[in-house]
């Protein structure tokens, strides 16, 4: 598990709506921890993390990290996004024939983060 990806401090807005909409598009689990803040775990299990208040979001697609999130589908998933809150900056673009395909959001905080799904 050495270089894995384990952990992530999503800047927030209101951590109320964050947690509401991470959980309803992306089925994220989410509980209050020891330390009485929120946490999740990513559909997977394989990814926990929290929201905070003391981080700006960044919708800067030219700054900072960007944040992949694998779905089964990324149109349904940008249709989910945009009722939860979240907002499409770049639907759908293909990446070849085999149906790969990436789009980019915005979610209610103002996080820019991207949508990954794998080719068949």
């Amino acid at each position: 598990m050495n270089g894995k990806v384990c952990y992530l401090e999503m800047p927030a807005t209101s951590i109320d709506a964050s947690e509401r909409f991470y959980a309803g598009v992306f089925g994220w689990n989410t509980r209050v921890r020891g330390d009485g803040s929120n946490g999740f775990d990513d559909a997977t299990g394989g990814v926990s993390g929290t929201w905070t208040l003391e981080r700006k979001p960044s919708a800067d697609p030219a700054q900072g990290i960007l944040v992949s999130i694998m779905v089964d589908d990324v149109d349904a998933t940008l249709q989910r996004v945009s009722a939860g809150g979240g907002r499409v900056v770049a639907s759908r673009t293909d990446l070849g024939p085999t149906g790969e395909a990436y789009a980019t959001f915005l979610d209610p905080a103002g996080n820019l983060l991207s949508l990954y799904q794998e080719g068949r």
